[in-house]
C-alpha cells in the first residue's frame, strides 16, 4: 500500500506534508525501527536521503533496513479519500495490472468475419489523449480522479 502511495504522491507531486513537516537531520535506524517523536501512531510519513529506506511508510514502521543516514523525514497528511482512492487502485492494479491481464494484451483490436472489437489504450492519465496502443495503467483510469489533489 505505501509503495502505490509513494506512486500515487509522486505523479500527482503532493506528499500532503503538514505545516512545519520537514524534518532534517541524521536518523537511526536500529532493529527495522526509527523512532520519531513528531509523528503520531497510524500517521503517514516520508523518507528521504536514505540508501535503503527512501519512500512512504506509516508510522510506526518496524519493516526497514537498519541504516544511520543524513536525510528527511516528512510528515505527511493523507486526506482519507485519498487513501480510499489509493486502496481502489490496489485492486484495480490486481486485476488488470497483471502480465496475464486482458488489459496488458498486445492486441488493441481484433476482427473475426464481421465482428470487431476494440479495447481502450493508454491515455497519459490527466485526460490527455496520447493515442498510444499502451496497454490502460491505473493513471490512465485514475488520473481525473486524482486532479483535484495535484500539485504544478
Amino acid at each position: 500500500m505505501e509503495q502505490l502511495l509513494d506512486d500515487v504522491c509522486g505523479y500527482i507531486n503532493n506528499y500532503f506534508v503538514v505545516k512545519n513537516g520537514y524534518h532534517s537531520g541524521t536518523y537511526t535506524v536500529e532493529n527495522g525501527e526509527l523512532h520519531l517523536g513528531f509523528l503520531q501512531d497510524g500517521q503517514y510519513f516520508r523518507i528521504q536521503g536514505s540508501v535503503f529506506n527512501d519512500g512512504i511508510y506509516k508510522y510506526p514502521a518496524s519493516e526497514l533496513s537498519d541504516e544511520i543516514f543524513d536525510g528527511e523525514i516528512w510528515a505527511m497528511a493523507v486526506p482519507p479519500a485519498v487513501i480510499s482512492l489509493v486502496s481502489e487502485i490496489a485492486e484495480w492494479e490486481e486485476k488488470y495490472g497483471g502480465a496475464d491481464s486482458v488489459n496488458m494484451s498486445p492486441f488493441s483490436s481484433e476482427t473475426f468475419n464481421n465482428y470487431t472489437y476494440m479495447k481502450s489504450s493508454g491515455g497519459g492519465g490527466f485526460g490527455n489523449s496520447g493515442g498510444s496502443n499502451a496497454p490502460m495503467s491505473w493513471r490512465d483510469v485514475y488520473g481525473k480522479k486524482l486532479t483535484r489533489w495535484r500539485k504544478l
